[in-house]
């Protein structure tokens, strides 16, 4: 690795992953720096879930680099491993616990002793209960505490599960196109709260909503066939004849 690689947050390099001969991730480089929020575009079967998967240590690539934090080789852990050293991750359907209260939804995502002895004994501490008022501030969801989850709206469930990522404390967040089914005004409501939550955190979203994407106002990497198509600013991106013809049409 060079010197750029042991700066970064998260580092890609010739990555490829194939599926009975199909090329899912073809040659794929990315770096992403720590502090970055990166807004990862591309047609669907481009790769931007494999390359989640990847990370998160769902799929094993046949070749390539794979490192976090500068430092660690991802592909030589296995995913709880990598969830531990802080990458978390949200899915595209919000997965919460419907029939808790939000506030017990951040307190079973706290990372505290789960094990049936760890539990029993348990007892919040003043730390524990600072990081859920702080996690109830930043996801907006404060006068909600004391509500089922399975009673909130669709955004308000996102926000949720955001919320019980942070409180695990990751480094890095990789969220996947978290305004999928929300109103305009939930859109706009999530793109403020990731930019919040980048002030602290490396934070990666995958989006088909380009609205959503122009309100972050972060570097956008369009992906295709694998591979990175095209990388820069929203404006440098969407004007790529390339990223016109596979994805965004004229």
């Amino acid at each position: 690795m060079d010197e750029r690689a042991t700066s970064a947050m998260l580092y890609l390099d010739g990555v490829h992953v194939s599926f009975d001969g199909f090329h899912a991730i073809n040659n794929l480089s990315l770096t992403i720096e720590p502090g970055e929020m990166r807004a990862i575009i591309g047609p669907n079967g481009a790769g931007k879930t494999t390359m989640m998967d990847i990370i998160t240590g769902k799929t094993r690539p046949d070749e390539g680099e794979v490192y976090f934090d500068g430092k660690v080789d991802l592909t030589r852990l296995d995913e709880t491993e990598i969830a531990e050293l802080g990458i978390g991750r949200k899915f595209q359907k919000p997965t919460v616990f419907e029939s808790q209260s939000v506030e017990d939804n951040l307190r079973l995502a706290l990372n505290v002793d789960h094990r049936v002895r760890g539990t029993l004994f348990w007892k919040e501490t003043s730390t524990e209960a600072r990081k859920i008022e702080e996690v109830l501030g930043i996801i907006r969801l404060g006068d909600a505490r004391n509500r089922l989850a399975g009673s909130l709206s669709h955004g308000q469930k996102q926000w949720l599960e955001i919320g019980m990522l942070l409180a695990q404390d990751p480094k890095l967040l990789l969220v996947d196109e978290p305004v999928a089914g929300m109103t305009d005004v939930e859109t706009h409501q999530t793109a403020e709260l990731l930019k919040q939550i980048n002030r602290e955190k490396t934070v990666m979203v995958v989006e088909h909503d380009m609205t959503f994407v122009r309100e972050l106002g972060v570097r956008v990497t369009c992906l295709h066939e694998g591979s990175v198509l095209a990388e820069g600013t929203l404006d440098q991106v969407s004007s790529n004849e390339r990223v016109i013809e596979v994805y965004l049409g004229r």
